[in-house]
């Protein structure tokens, strides 16, 4: 994927294999001496037995330059707890397991709920939002760092490459954003941002006119990679949504609270693989049929709140234009595949597209039955606003699980 090709909304910091893994990480060691980096994972525990997570311990386990690993471990019992513990010690950095199931944390929860403040539902989201209230009470962090821990490709370069932006004191840039190519050993990937990200964003402009935030999504070669790093300032105030649509949530959060110029996107790996999601054509409420209708419900609300009108009419014809503009997509994915001997099944994709398609209608049915629906976790600012000593007990209470359970 190398090139130097810019669009000018964003800055993109291209690989172009001139600089070897050992001097970056060597830079990064020392600009990690005044800019400490945590990294954050956000797991389930089933991951632990999977085929990514080990290599990705005993990748980071060769990783100089960071001060801290928190691993957000949901769907945990005790004994399960216990196992991650002991997984996660050859990690020579300082870590944590944050066990999100734990009594402590469920009691912390509930305070919360007494508040009106308590994340509506689990998932990735209240996860990483958890480990973002653990690091913030720290307080001993410049720059923050998160990937998943599906990812069967990985490298620590990865990781060199998606801080080094946020970390070089001679740049400006408060929040990177990784991207790379979705392509398996024999075939194309990245169905949800091929077939609905990219396409929606090209009707959305044709339906409800030139937007900059639709312009500003449109620069991301991968929007929904989970791979991002931002100054830890910015934490403080991000809005994380309680649903799936995570990574078009942090970018729209990026868009409301940094200029353009402090966003880049930078590419981080020449393959990428990891755990691929069923498309649940049958359940809305799983896989990537529920990925989908919430990345449409968080770019609606973000134009809604920027003054976008939409009406029943407007998402009917959102979904006639999204249509033809992913089927047009879908021949150039089919020719780009042939051209590089990897494949693409159309039908697969067709239907692919067909339940998007429905799904941008479903979204835009639940946003016009509920306009004033809140999806987003309440920002730390605002919990410590109303409770100054939560995050202080937030990370008394993880300490003590890693006390009496280890």
């Amino acid at each position: 994927m190398a090139d130097f090709h810019q669009n000018g909304n964003i800055t993109t910091l291209h690989n172009l294999r001139t600089r070897s893994l050992e001097d970056l990480t060597h830079e990064l060691s020392v600009y990690a001496e005044t800019r400490r980096i945590t990294l954050i994972l956000p797991c389930l525990f089933r991951e632990l037995e999977g085929p990514a997570l080990a290599n990705i311990v005993n990748e980071l386990a060769q990783v100089p330059y960071l001060h801290r690993i928190i691993i957000g471990l949901d769907q945990a019992d005790e004994a399960q707890f216990r196992h991650a513990r002991a997984f996660f010690a050859r990690l020579p950095q300082d870590h944590i397991v944050l066990w999100n199931d734990s009594p402590r944390m469920q009691q912390l929860e509930a305070r919360l709920g007494t508040l009106g403040l308590a994340p509506q539902e689990p998932g990735k989201g209240k996860n990483v939002w958890s480990c973002i209230g653990y690091l913030l009470a720290c307080a001993d962090s410049s720059v923050m760092a998160i990937h998943d821990c599906d990812i069967i490709t990985y490298h620590r370069e990865m990781l060199a490459r998606l801080v080094y932006p946020v970390v070089n004191p001679a740049f400006s840039y408060q929040m990177s954003k990784g991207f790379y190519p979705r392509i398996g050993s024999d075939k194309l990937n990245g169905r949800v941002t091929r077939l609905l990200v990219s396409p929606l964003l090209i009707a959305l402009k044709r339906v409800v006119g030139d937007r900059d935030y639709l312009d500003y999504l449109r620069s991301f070669r991968y929007p929904l990679s989970g791979e991002f790093a931002m100054r830890s300032h910015v934490l403080a105030d991000l809005r994380i949504p309680s649903d799936w649509g995570l990574e078009v949530g942090v970018l729209s959060e990026a868009w409301r609270n940094l200029a353009p110029k402090s966003v880049c996107q930078v590419e981080i790996s020449d393959a990428y693989d990891h755990k691929h999601q069923d498309l649940s054509p049958e359940d809305a409420s799983r896989g990537l049929s529920r990925m989908s209708t919430d990345i449409c419900k968080a770019i609606i609300r973000k134009l809604a709140a920027d003054g976008t009108v939409f009406t029943p009419n407007v998402f009917r014809t959102l979904k006639a234009t999204y249509y033809r503009s992913a089927l047009d997509l879908l021949e150039s994915y089919h020719s780009d595949a042939r051209m590089n001997g990897l494949t693409v099944d159309r039908h697969n994709e067709e239907k692919s597209i067909e339940l998007f398609a429905e799904n941008i209608l479903r979204a835009g049915q639940i946003f016009l039955e509920n306009p004033h629906e809140t999806p987003f976790i309440p920002t730390w600012n605002r919990v410590h606003s109303a409770d100054p000593d939560f995050l202080s007990d937030l990370k008394s209470a993880a300490n003590a699980d890693q006390e009496q359970y280890a």
